[in-house]
């Protein structure tokens, strides 16, 4: 975010109580603008945020605001600017995508020729062009989360809210609407804040993240804060992974399998050590006649945060 720039989102102090339990407590934070990774185990208060930025719950204390707007006085500011995109299957059925996107783009502002001209625009985007005249009813759960992404797109917002944009996807489905999310942001120019429990989408489409525990900020901060290289050597060879983890044992050097990786701890300390083990472990793989297939340095992954306190004091294989 440039020096002087507003940010996407200011909490300060946010808390909000029902009579059971604390949602949010206490929360301050400034959330740039991009692509926003929203993360958190269920219950964790992700929900309860995002309708409080949308201006439809009124926090218990503290303030949010949302593109300067306040959320708790001007949530109806806020909504004009925003689209939003929910998690739960809540499309007409008996409607075309076209139908229902006009309607949409119609009760946000736009006038009748405009609203129809972005609709067609929208679905052609969203990959429904050829589809669009259809009734919803009949259409797979990766073309209704399409729809979905549709109208939120559609009278062209500032902002988009998406809550778990991938639920009850395929992998290929997941894919492709991770594609889409992306090309939104860079294409478009649209800030994003995404909702998702699978870290793996986090960490290919987000460029910061904000990750909330119990109802408390753990952590916020660019995504790649959280994903630089590890202190783990990965080697991958095609037979017998435990001939190679009991010579490095036999060298003093931790190893482990996991699955059909070998992970080997690199030395903390200098570079000249490093490669030292490198060049241990490339001459143990010859030696033992193993078909070596990969050989790099681990990378952290946001899976790692959730196994450490610190994130930069592991390298383990994330399997999301």
């Amino acid at each position: 975010m440039n020096a002087g720039a507003q940010p996407l989102v200011r909490l300060s102090s946010l808390t909000k109580q029902y009579p059971e339990v604390a949602a949010l407590r206490g929360i301050t934070l400034e959330v740039p603008h991009g692509v926003v990774g929203l993360v958190g185990p269920n219950g964790a208060g992700k929900s309860t945020l995002m309708k409080i930025l949308l201006g439809l719950v009124e926090a218990t204390s503290g303030t949010a605001e949302v593109l300067g707007f306040d959320a708790n006085t001007e949530g109806l500011r806020i909504r004009e600017q925003v689209g939003y995109m929910p998690e739960h299957d809540c499309l007409p059925t008996d409607l075309s995508a076209t139908q229902f996107v006009i309607h949409l783009a119609r009760m946000s502002g736009l006038p009748a020729t405009v609203a129809r001209e972005r609709a067609a625009e929208t679905l052609r985007h969203v990959g429904l062009f050829e589809e669009r005249y259809r009734h919803i009813g009949g259409y797979s759960t990766g073309m209704k989360q399409r729809v979905k992404l549709a109208q939120a797109l559609v009278h062209d917002p500032k902002l988009l809210f998406l809550d778990e944009p991938t639920n009850g996807l395929d992998p290929d489905g997941r894919d492709d609407m991770l594609g889409l999310i992306e090309r939104t942001g860079t294409d478009f120019g649209i800030s994003v804040i995404m909702s998702s429990h699978l870290l793996g989408e986090i960490e290919s489409v987000c460029d910061s993240l904000v990750l909330i525990e119990e109802g408390r900020l753990d952590r916020a901060g660019a995504v790649a804060k959280f994903t630089g290289l590890g202190n783990v050597l990965a080697v991958e060879v095609d037979r017998d992974p435990e001939l190679l983890v009991n010579r490095m044992i036999a060298h003093d050097v931790k190893a482990r399998v996991d699955g059909r990786i070998i992970e080997v701890e690199l030395p903390d300390g200098s570079a000249t050590a490093e490669v030292a083990l490198m060049r241990l472990v490339v001459d143990s793989v010859v030696d033992l006649g193993l078909p070596l297939v990969r050989l790099a340095r681990q990378r952290h992954t946001l899976r790692d945060m959730f196994r450490n306190d610190d994130p930069s004091a592991s390298g383990n294989v994330e399997a999301v």
